[in-house]
């Protein structure tokens, strides 16, 4: 699906936020990503079923003792700041902004009403500054089903502005636990998996404008999106199925979509954590469309810096993206962004350099709100 709105506009990422365990802001978690810089850590008490401390990747500056709805406010609240500052300091009342965000399913070790009290604690936080709401509980590729209600919600003018962000956390013990015993957790301890993944957290946001609104903010694009896919993989983890990235093929086709003729496709960003069928299901979706990318092995997975952050993973792929583009590392114009869920759902997001030019987009909208 690529993506303009009823004006032929583009929607464009204007600001940024994070919080995760390489960094306090978004700058300096992606610096800290381009340098390869891991916070894989002793947890201060959580110990494994051989008797060893588990390997995790926690935000340092929180307190461990901190811990459900708390944890995510704490993660999620400056990322969501800093995604604002353009707004705040536009300092217009009338701008309508709108949040969408995206939260890991029910898992042990959750809180059972997250998503309400988040609701309910980001509208006093921030003053009702949000006029708009819709969260996703669907872990990984929740980014990218907020991603696209944001951009229908652009789109439909219901909304002046509107903040993709996410947030996750694997640090309560239960998770851990259960972790643990789903074989899903790296070690080599009698039940963990040397194919398995460090469990993170963090937060991250993207501020979204659509382009005539850039100039009046009087805020620099760091990229615009072009296109959102998203599919489902029926043959799951955790199941006697045989994943061959039909679900992810999708997605990539969706995604792929305003890439203009000719292009191809130069960075990508995605949510590979060393568990291999999310290696297995990329593979079979890049043979499937390997004619729009010009390298599918140069890939940037900061799983390795930061462990896996499931919900949040998808707006720290924009983050990282738009930085590229910004800080000019990045290989090219065009970046592929893509992340799994366990569920079963998959997002692709295409984003392009600011500067490359007008790209060809159709628009197509959904309501979520």
């Amino acid at each position: 699906m690529s993506l303009r709105d009823g004006r032929g506009e583009l929607a464009c990422v204007v600001a940024l936020g994070a919080s995760t365990p390489v960094g306090r802001d978004a700058w300096s978690s992606a610096a800290a990503v381009r340098a390869g810089i891991s916070a894989f850590a002793q947890h201060p008490y959580m110990i494994d079923t051989a008797g060893e401390p588990m390997q995790v990747a926690r935000v340092p500056w929180l307190d461990i003792g901190i811990e459900g709805q708390e944890r995510f406010e704490a993660l999620l609240f400056p990322a969501i700041e800093q995604a604002l500052l353009p707004i705040e300091e536009a300092a217009d009342p009338d701008i309508r902004v709108a949040l969408a965000l995206g939260l890991p399913p029910r898992r042990p070790g959750l809180p059972r009403d997250l998503e309400s009290g988040l609701r309910d604690r980001v509208a006093s936080h921030f003053a009702h500054r949000f006029t708009a709401f819709a969260s996703f509980e669907i872990g990984h590729a929740a980014g990218f089903v907020a991603l696209s209600a944001a951009l229908s919600e652009l789109a439909s003018g219901g909304s002046d502005a509107c903040v993709v962000a996410g947030v996750d956390s694997y640090m309560a013990p239960e998770s851990l636990e259960w972790l643990e015993e789903n074989d899903q957790f790296h070690g080599a301890g009698r039940l963990r998996n040397a194919w398995g993944f460090v469990p993170g957290e963090a937060a991250g946001a993207a501020l979204l404008v659509v382009e005539s609104a850039v100039e009046a903010l009087e805020v620099e694009t760091l990229a615009r999106i072009l296109s959102v896919g998203r599919g489902f993989e029926q043959n799951r983890i955790n199941t006697e199925t045989v994943c061959v990235g039909e679900g992810l093929t999708a997605a990539f086709r969706e995604g792929l979509a305003g890439l203009p003729p000719g292009a191809k496709v130069t960075d990508i960003f995605c949510d590979l954590n060393g568990e291999p069928y999310r290696a297995d299901e990329f593979a079979f979706a890049c043979v499937r469309t390997r004619e729009a990318f010009e390298s599918v092995s140069d890939f940037v997975a900061a799983a390795d810096c930061w462990g896996d952050v499931s919900a949040a993973s998808a707006p720290l792929a924009v983050m990282l993206a738009a930085i590229a583009f910004r800080k000019e590392y990045a290989r090219g114009p065009y970046a592929l962004l893509w992340a799994s869920s366990e569920g079963g759902e998959r997002g692709a997001g295409l984003l392009e350099l600011p500067d490359v030019g007008e790209s060809h987009a159709r628009s197509s909208d959904a309501d979520a709100w």
